[in-house]
């Protein structure tokens, strides 16, 4: 019976991926015009990072060891490495000599694109949660 759960617990997997993929999209739309950061550096866009999910298991038929799928999990949250924005503007603070202001490398087009598919995925979980959570309550229907 563990195992009838085990899609309800990758679903899970991926609306906690999912919420933390959120975040960071929230976290890099805030910081979209900070020049100076704790560091003293303009703000990097951060991405969140996720891989599978695997379980080794042994089958007892075969006696070999299988990978059982167990939904996605967060690895970490990593910094966007692509170079900064240059915007002309020399009457702010933290102008160069130039009048160049290095602004951070995050593009509001793309954080709202990855946003709408990040709500999309989300949305996908809470449906497949749905879909299986009705199964479950035909088939106690059917039990009585």
């Amino acid at each position: 019976m563990i195992s009838a759960f085990n899609s309800m617990r990758i679903s899970a997997s991926g609306l906690s991926a999912e919420r933390l993929r959120l975040d960071t999209i929230a976290s890099n739309i805030a910081n979209v015009t900070t020049t100076r950061g704790e560091n003293g550096q303009p703000y990097r866009r951060k991405v969140a990072v996720f891989q599978e999910n695997l379980d080794n298991e042994l089958n007892k038929q075969t006696g070999k060891y299988e990978e059982k799928l167990l939904g996605v999990k967060a690895v970490g949250v990593e910094e966007d490495k692509s170079p900064l924005r240059k915007v002309y503007d020399p009457t702010h603070p933290d102008a160069d000599a130039d009048g160049y202001v290095n602004m951070p490398n995050v593009n509001i087009l793309n954080e709202m694109a990855d946003m709408i598919a990040a709500t999309r995925s989300y949305e996908a979980n809470v449906n497949a949660m749905s879909a299986e959570k009705g199964m479950f309550m035909k088939a106690l229907e059917i039990g009585r």
